[in-house]
């Protein structure tokens, strides 16, 4: 029974996860582009809020272990985080503004690219050829999507890419930062400590960038209700992909997430074409899927290049223990040695002395 409600249960945070992901964005599009709230940091100011809301509220609860922070240099390290996660999320919204759903998740796809030259660059970490040569139909890919795409916008395209640079540098950085075991923190206590930063962030930007949004928000809250319930839902619904990400890690594995991962975009494709019929090209398809293939063999290429640099660092222990023992067994064998020297130089003595008296007698 248990066996069989833990099943059930991670099976439930699955389809939550994708509900999650897909929902905000498809909800983003549609208020950002269809209902015409044409205010991306503004409504990722409130998303901002009702993140750090919930996340203080699950703390509180006790849901979830509390992570604290341990000191100044790692408060640092999270504001890092989050004045990049701010503009990972505000430029994939910007982009939902000029360019439709699937051309946004085909440059999304991109990301491994990314992080394979951020993660060369600035964590000087080379990768196995195979894991390069994955990149090569990633970015080929989105060449190929990017020419043939009927709605392309220069700008939504930039601020798309620019989300996905920002995506991976978050990704790599929270890997160059946080590798102290004691720093490291869960997506929840991560969100909980990034949100006042992001917060503080957002509001500046949108009062700098979009002085009208408040007002043009309370406006359409006024005239029609929906909207303000439109955007509520979609606040909670952006909160959620932090605790539906932390669930379904926390009952199946990192690697399980990154494979759904890897299936959430094509999903949402589908189903942004099925509801906003924006025109596609079998050009554009084509160059998502090869795109989406590119990050398939990069997933299991880089699984398999992390399971040798395992393995590698494991028989560099095995070796660095077995030379200690030698160091050890000949230390011990250099004892015993100086020890029989010293007894054989004993017994020389004690016979000189025994035979000078029979000489000088001699004498």
């Amino acid at each position: 029974m248990s066996g069989g409600g833990m099943s059930t249960f991670s099976l439930a945070m699955i389809a939550a996860w994708y509900f999650s992901n897909i929902g905000v964005i498809l909800l983003n599009k549609y208020l950002l582009s269809v209902w015409g709230f044409k205010y991306p940091i503004f409504l990722t100011m409130c998303h901002m809020v009702m993140c750090a809301f919930l996340a203080l509220c699950v703390r509180i609860s006790g849901a979830v272990p509390r992570q604290a922070i341990k000191s100044r240099r790692h408060l640092v390290k999270v504001t890092v985080l989050a004045v990049v996660f701010v503009a990972s999320v505000v430029g994939g919204n910007v982009s939902l503004r000029f360019i439709p759903v699937s051309f946004n998740q085909a440059i999304g796809a991109t990301t491994p690219f990314f992080t394979a030259v951020l993660s060369l660059f600035i964590m000087r970490e080379k990768e196995t050829f195979e894991v390069y040569l994955t990149l090569v139909p990633i970015v080929l890919g989105i060449v190929l999507a990017s020419n043939s795409e009927p709605l392309f916008h220069l700008w939504g395209f930039l601020a798309c890419f620019s989300a996905t640079f920002a995506r991976a540098l978050k990704s790599v950085l929270q890997g160059l930062l946080l590798t102290n075991e004691s720093e490291k923190l869960d997506s929840l206590n991560l969100l909980l400590y990034m949100s006042p930063v992001a917060l503080l962030v957002l509001v500046v930007a949108t009062a700098v960038m979009e002085p009208a949004a408040a007002g043009v928000f309370v406006e359409n809250c006024t005239d029609n209700p929906l909207f303000f319930w439109a955007v509520l839902l979609n606040c909670v619904i952006a909160f959620s992909v932090n605790l539906t990400n932390f669930l379904v890690t926390k009952c199946t594995s990192p690697l399980t997430l990154q494979v759904l991962g890897n299936a959430k975009g094509a999903v949402a494709v589908v189903i942004s074409i099925l509801i906003f019929k924006n025109p596609v090209s079998s050009a554009g398809m084509v160059g998502y899927t090869i795109t989406v293939l590119g990050v398939v063999f990069y997933s299991e290429a880089k699984k398999r290049s992390t399971l040798l640099k395992k393995r590698a660092e494991l028989r560099a222990v095995q070796v660095a223990h077995e030379l200690q023992e030698l160091q050890v067994q000949g230390a011990e064998h250099k004892v015993v040695m100086m020890g029989v020297q010293g007894q054989v130089g004993e017994r020389k003595v004690l016979g000189l002395s025994s035979h000078s008296p029979k000489e000088s007698t001699l004498e």
